[in-house]
């Protein structure tokens, strides 16, 4: 993370080192309230996806805030039905038609082992990245990248792969640090980005870290994603509460010392661990 609080990607794009996330948030005024309010607190990093049903609204909230397009960086994905040439193909102008946007910063494949193409998930994952990696020859993406891919999954779309993937996007926080995909990722250049950075809310259920947060006068959520950012991860907090919203990007004027980092470390398995993408229903 630079001084202006980005990261570049192995690709030379630079991209907000907090971005703020859209899963589970409902369709209509509460995604598009929520969208411009995080624009208007200082998030210009946006997270969606296509099965999160709710790109219309992200892209109206993208619309109010009145911010130039080349100052936000925007994420979608491609659902698990998705996995052919054709299909990824007119997937991406479907979300940016949904998003209403002439190009996306960053799209990634959701999934990496869906239940439709399992038997031949890798040549799937291939065909797809095909198709992307295309919308960037045309300029319709800036960045493509991958979402719970685990070691086995990112060297199978290497190899085929024109583009490197600049990002892989999991469920990242200190009760599962997957410190093998984290690894996977730093060997390729591939900058790893934590969703659920905050659990879906079990982390605040951990004595130890309302104990750190109190030292240094900050919310248990400040404490956990300024130790993301501290790893080299990059957060996307999701909150529908304006207050909670302002709160998560307040994260850049502290520092967590090497003992409280090392202590946070040591909360592994206490609340809760990544689905495994081999044996998902979907």
């Amino acid at each position: 993370m630079n001084k202006n609080n980005t990261y570049t990607l192995s690709n030379g794009v630079e991209i907000p080192a907090v971005g703020f996330g859209t899963w589970q948030t409902p369709d209509g005024d509460v995604a598009e309230s929520s969208v411009l309010a995080a624009i208007n607190a200082g998030y210009r990093h946006i997270d969606t996806a296509a099965v999160y049903g709710n790109e219309e609204s992200v892209g109206r909230g993208i619309a109010k805030s009145g911010v130039a397009r080349d100052e936000l960086f925007i994420t979608t994905k491609l659902w698990n039905t998705e996995h052919t040439y054709d299909r990824a193909k007119a997937a991406i102008d479907v979300s940016l038609e949904k998003l209403g946007l002439d190009y996306l910063d960053l799209y990634l494949i959701h999934w990496p082992n869906p239940v439709a193409f399992r038997e031949d998930w890798a040549t799937a994952n291939a065909e797809a990245w095909r198709a992307m990696e295309e919308a960037v020859d045309a300029g319709k993406i800036r960045a493509i990248g991958i979402s719970n891919f685990l070691p086995e999954h990112t060297e199978a779309l290497l190899k085929t792969a024109r583009i490197k993937p600049v990002v892989n996007q999991i469920f990242l926080n200190p009760s599962d640090m997957q410190k093998d995909v984290v690894a996977c990722n730093d060997k390729h250049g591939i900058l790893t980005e934590a969703y659920s950075p905050l659990g879906t809310g079990n982390i605040f259920g951990i004595e130890e870290l309302a104990a750190i947060a109190h030292k240094y006068n900050r919310t248990v959520a400040q404490v956990v994603l300024r130790w993301s950012l501290q790893n080299g991860f990059l957060p996307l907090p999701k909150s529908v509460h304006e207050d909670r919203i302002k709160e998560n990007f307040a994260i850049f004027d502290f520092e967590i010392s090497d003992e409280d980092m090392a202590a946070i470390n040591a909360l592994e398995g206490k609340a809760g661990a990544a689905l495994d993408p081999n044996t998902t229903t979907f």
